[in-house]
């Protein structure tokens, strides 16, 4: 009896083979984390040149776009070039490329030459008057409280119960350990350096993938369209590359006009400052710029600190830098920041401060600055997908038709007694009620005139 070869028996051959395959990896995964998550970390370290170059060539594809579209195609139909050859375009492509990498790192550096020499002069004046600034800080804050000898008191007992608890540390534990933890500072000061310069060689690495990113960008996103198409079906292949361009708008515009919006707020700050004659006008305006990045929280993160470092030379200081900074934060929040950046994430207040705490708790500070426009992602996905289940039920998509849905009924929406009309009802009975009495009152009254006549 011969064998007579079907396919079904090949699809169950690899069906079984995938099954098992997977069974086998989610048990490694399940029991081996540790070694998975080293592998991953080895994998990222060894790729982060390519990461660096994806990552510039992300953030500078706006600049490259609008020099070639803005300057160079008039440009070249000044001259009489034909802008739809293939050479014409290769050359414009090359120099906006070339061109957008030295704008952003000389861009870079004078700022990194202009600031950092500051911020080093401001630490070092910081670290120097410490002891004046401490001794200011006390007899402001002795003179505050001649007149309240209650708070004086409570202030004093503090002071005393937190110097008692430094005292008895500072003993116990940190002398008797000062040579182990000088020797970490030590070896960490080595690793920091060796660190910085493999994170500079890798930059160095990245920028130079960036240039062929961005000299071949069609040609990538070329291929990678080829590869859904002929994986995916043409429907689902449409949608996700729709998806993924919703995913580009979304991230890309809010993470640019965020950086965008934080360097005119810093700016903004530094020319305050120094019309107001504050303290340390360029380290503050850096610490209010950075932390501007992180949406909602970004804007206490950086004031409280500076606060703080201006109480401690200056109280009326403060006060007015106080003041400033509120007025400059409203001014972003209600002006600048909705003219920059639009309704590009289409999230609520609530779910920004959820999106923040959730991603800052994972990742920290840079979970902090991208989780807005990761949860927004996220959110529009979960929509989309919700959106598609109801239409395909015939249920409307509109959130307003299910604020006060009791049931769905045949499809037709069933609506809970609005709240105005069940008070308008109660209102009614009340007066109802009232009149009911007062009817009744008036024939009493009537019936007891009657019977007098």
């Amino acid at each position: 009896m011969k064998f007579r070869f079907e396919k079904k028996y090949l699809y169950w051959g690899i069906t079984a083979f995938l099954v098992i395959a997977a069974s086998l990896i989610f048990y490694y995964f399940l029991f081996h984390m540790n070694n998975v998550r080293a592998g991953f970390r080895a994998f990222t370290k060894t790729c982060m040149p390519i990461i660096d170059g994806l990552v510039l060539a992300y953030l500078m594809t706006p600049l490259v776009n609008h020099m070639e579209r803005d300057f160079f195609i008039p440009v070249c139909k000044k001259l009489n070039l034909n802008t739809e050859s293939v050479k014409v375009k290769k050359r414009m492509r090359l120099l906006s490329a070339l061109i957008t990498v030295i704008f952003v790192f000389v861009l870079i550096y004078l700022l990194c030459a202009s600031i950092i020499p500051q911020l080093i002069i401001s630490i070092q004046n910081i670290a120097l008057q410490l002891p004046v600034y401490a001794t200011n800080l006390q007899d402001w804050i002795q003179k505050l409280l001649e007149n309240n000898e209650d708070l004086a008191g409570i202030v004093t007992s503090l002071i005393n119960q937190y110097s008692n608890e430094l005292e008895g540390y500072l003993n116990s534990k940190l002398v008797p350990q000062l040579n182990v933890i000088l020797t970490q500072f030590s070896s960490s000061i080595f690793s920091s350096m060796l660190g910085m310069l493999v994170t500079a060689w890798n930059l160095l690495i990245g920028l130079i993938i960036s240039v062929y990113l961005l000299f071949s960008k069609e040609s990538f996103a070329g291929q990678s369209k080829k590869i859904i198409y002929a994986i995916w079906e043409e429907e689902t292949a449409n949608k996700l590359i729709s998806d993924i361009r919703f995913v580009n708008a979304t991230f890309g515009g809010y993470i640019n006009g965020k950086l965008v919006d934080s360097l005119i707020i810093g700016l903004l700050c530094f020319i305050g400052m120094t019309l107001l004659q504050l303290p340390y006008p360029v380290l503050i305006s850096v610490i209010v710029g950075v932390t501007n990045i992180i949406p909602f929280f970004g804007p206490y993160l950086g004031a409280i600190p500076s606060i703080i470092l201006i109480l401690m030379v200056n109280p009326k200081q403060a006060l007015y830098f106080a003041i400033f900074i509120l007025v400059l934060q409203q001014f972003d929040g209600n002006f600048l920041g909705p003219k920059i950046l639009g309704n590009k994430t289409g999230l609520s207040s609530f779910w920004v401060i959820f999106s923040i705490t959730l991603f800052g708790g994972y990742w920290g500070i840079l979970g902090m600055a991208i989780g807005v426009p990761v949860f927004a992602v996220i959110y529009a996905g979960i929509k989309s997908l919700v959106n598609r289940q109801l239409v395909k039920r015939g249920f409307s998509t509109n959130t307003k038709d299910y604020m006060f849905l009791s049931e769905i009924k045949d499809n037709q929406f069933v609506e809970l007694p609005p709240p105005k009309q069940k008070e308008r009802k109660n209102k009614d009975i009340e007066l109802n009620s009232e009149e009911n009495v007062s009817e009744s009152k008036k024939s009493e009254e009537t019936d007891n005139e009657n019977k007098e006549k």
